[in-house]
């Protein structure tokens, strides 16, 4: 027998969490990766950041523009049934090009998400 708590979530039915007018975001953190529904209005900008956490970037709805590295010299839009992985401590910048539906998986969970430390973010 399992000694593991499971836990079953219905996304509409979670607190949305307002980061700042043009982004929300409903998360899952289990103990090693963390789920999270990130919703953009057309025009937000993710600023240029890095992180520790391995990324994966799944576009359920709309278009991401991603700038990766830290001179942003390489380009790639991600449309939505489309998947982007960002390994650790790369350089990455997004903006959404429509209202955009994305879904972040990232291991180990996001500290500063978790925390509300995401400065970068919440400008």
């Amino acid at each position: 027998m399992s000694t593991h708590a499971v836990t079953w979530y219905r996304w509409d039915e979670m607190p949305k969490e307002r980061v700042n007018a043009v982004l929300d975001r409903r998360l899952v953190t289990g103990e090693h990766m963390m789920l999270a529904h990130v919703y953009l209005k057309k025009g937000c900008i993710v600023p240029r950041h890095r992180h520790e956490n391995e990324q994966i970037s799944y576009v359920l709805d709309g278009a991401l523009r991603f700038w990766i590295g830290e001179d942003e010299s390489e380009e790639i839009v991600v449309r939505a049934g489309e998947v982007l992985h960002l390994p650790s401590n790369v350089w990455h910048k997004a903006e959404a090009l429509e209202e955009t539906v994305d879904v972040d998986v990232f291991s180990p969970p996001r500290e500063d998400w978790l925390n509300k430390t995401d400065d970068y973010l919440r400008k």
